[in-house]
């Protein structure tokens, strides 16, 4: 079978999307089908269908096409970056601030840790689907407002978590 590869590359990239349709499918057949035998593992089939669905979507929505500079690799609660003019390695537990810059092309991540410099982490460095499941682990993270900060097409910067917030918690934002 031959797909072209920009095919090829739009199917990997939603490949947990397709499973879980198959998974929900399959689960669907169950319930509905002859005898209704299976219909109790269907229930459970569908449900996890959704779930992995919902995980799929945002990890989709996350990755990018791995085509710019540098390498990210995430291991043992530790991120590193092997860049061309840059690199580092940032352990989750000592990040202070995750941001979002997108003033510069490619947009980087930046991770800000007490006493080093802030490592500049391109969103399309080879390896970076790994960061989804590395931030997704930092406390009061909101994931939907990073992905929807990632695909927003704005040019600034912007604090998608912090350790510590800098503004008293009585002042808001608006």
């Amino acid at each position: 079978m031959f797909f072209r590869p920009e095919a090829k590359a739009a199917l990997w990239r939603w490949r947990e999307v397709l499973v879980a349709l198959a998974v929900s499918l399959l689960g669907l057949w169950w319930i509905v089908g002859p005898g209704r035998l299976l219909a109790v593992p269907g229930w459970g089939l569908l449900l996890a269908g959704g779930a992995l669905g919902f995980i799929g979507f945002q990890r989709s929505r996350f990755r990018s096409n791995g085509d710019g500079p540098g390498a990210v690799q995430v291991n043992e609660g530790q991120i590193a970056y092997f860049g061309p003019l840059t690199g580092g390695v940032v352990a989750l537990q000592e990040l202070e601030r995750l941001s979002l810059d997108t003033r510069p092309h490619p947009p980087h991540w930046r991770l800000d840790v007490p006493g080093q410099d802030a490592l500049l982490i391109p969103v399309n460095a080879a390896g970076t689907e790994g960061l989804f499941d590395a931030f997704a682990t930092l406390p009061g993270l909101r994931t939907e407002r990073m992905l929807a900060e990632l695909r927003s097409g704005q040019s600034h910067a912007v604090v998608i978590w912090e350790r510590k917030p800098l503004r008293p918690a009585h002042a808001l934002l608006h």
